[in-house]
């Protein structure tokens, strides 16, 4: 059987003749008696407020895509289609469809395309903001190649110094396009749950050894400080390993010389916001600190605090946004909290195994 369209010229023809209200489609509809807005449903009204019944389009609405919209379809009786911005709230974004009943009345529908359009924004920002950190490494490689090439093809002191910096560029690049097909793979799989049970000691101790040498260059130590009852918890160890391994690594970055980076973890029971236990994660580093107007930007891709300072330290302006891609994946939450000339801590929920007794894991079981 066919599915009804309640946007289609069908939809137009029953309300029309009656046989449905405007009150049965989902999305907001409104019927114009000339300009004046005849009837509203429960979506239209909860867009425009409640007044908007009984009052004129042109003046309520004040927005010329509509009513241009309105004059298209009276005058050529054929079914008009526009989107317009700004309705409601500045970034709504809707598909507008007009369709006269007759040569007074018009049935307007709106579908929302926010997401839609917020979502081909974000696509577009992201080739093109990976174009840039890719073409700012390739254009220093190139000018070094040319130069050796030609002013400093014999002049070893300069050569030297010349293919340490391409060497350096060229594994930022390295870096950036493992990020990017990292991040890649994550959203592949973003709605594939993992199944295994894993605990997340030995998954710490694993990233331990792989920063050794960079802590010992600070003079950073490495606190572990997991609670021996810790539960397992359901997720992909190697993804959870980057996610480990990413939070540690800024934390190095970040912190201050000298100073210890504590990882440490707690399991969550089941709360009214929670409808299962958790474990919770945290990594703190005591260093400068993040100003609060950074915190709910800092998992954007390629957005950063201090662009020179991130570049010079080899962040590629991936790592948490590759961080939250993979709680998310796991169903869990990622928080950032930092105070300035303090530290910061960053913290992931990851679900907890469930014993095969249903019971929640978290909590005392009872003794056998």
């Amino acid at each position: 059987m066919a599915q009804f369209d309640p946007t289609s010229d069908a939809a137009a023809d029953a309300e029309h003749s009656g046989l449905i209200g405007i009150e049965a489609l989902g999305d907001p509809a409104l019927l114009l008696d000339g300009f004046i807005v005849a009837r509203a449903n429960a979506p239209a009204r909860a867009l425009l407020g409640d007044r908007i019944v009984g009052v004129d389009a042109r003046v309520a609405l004040r927005h010329p895509v509509i009513l241009d919209a309105v004059a298209h379809a009276r005058d050529t009786a054929e079914p008009a289609e526009r989107e317009l911005t700004g309705l409601g709230r500045p970034e709504n974004s809707f598909r507008l469809r007009a369709v006269a009943l007759d040569p007074a009345r018009a049935l307007l529908t709106l579908s929302d395309v926010t997401q839609t359009r917020l979502t081909e924004r974000m696509r577009v920002d992201f080739v093109a903001n990976a174009s840039h950190e890719l073409r700012t490494p390739l254009t220093s490689l190139l000018g070094f190649i040319e130069t050796l090439q030609g002013p400093a093809a014999d002049d070893e002191p300069a050569r030297a110094r010349f293919l340490e910096i391409m060497g350096r560029e060229a594994r930022r690049m390295s870096r950036l396009i493992d990020d990017l097909l990292s991040l890649s793979r994550i959203e592949l799989d973003k709605y594939v749950h993992p199944k295994t049970v894993l605990d997340l000691a030995p998954i710490v101790a694993d990233v331990a050894p792989t920063l050794a040498m960079r802590l010992d260059a600070d003079e950073r130590t490495l606190r572990v400080e997991l609670p021996d009852d810790l539960p397992p918890v359901v997720a992909d160890r190697d993804q959870i390993l980057q996610v480990v391994h990413n939070l540690i690594s800024n934390a190095l970055k970040y912190g201050r010389t000298g100073t210890p980076i504590i990882v440490r973890a707690e399991a969550v029971p089941a709360r009214l916001s929670r409808a299962e236990p958790m474990v919770k994660v945290s990594v703190t580093d005591e260093g400068e600190g993040i100003e609060a107007e950074h915190l709910p930007r800092l998992t954007e891709r390629f957005y950063r605090v201090s662009t020179a300072r991130s570049r010079r330290m080899g962040g590629t302006g991936l790592g948490l946004a590759i961080v939250k891609h993979i709680v998310e994946r796991h169903r869990g939450e990622l928080t950032i909290e930092s105070v300035p000339d303090v530290g910061t801590t960053v913290s992931f929920l990851l679900p907890q195994a469930v014993p095969a007794d249903g019971s929640d894991p978290a909590e005392p079981r009872a003794a056998v």
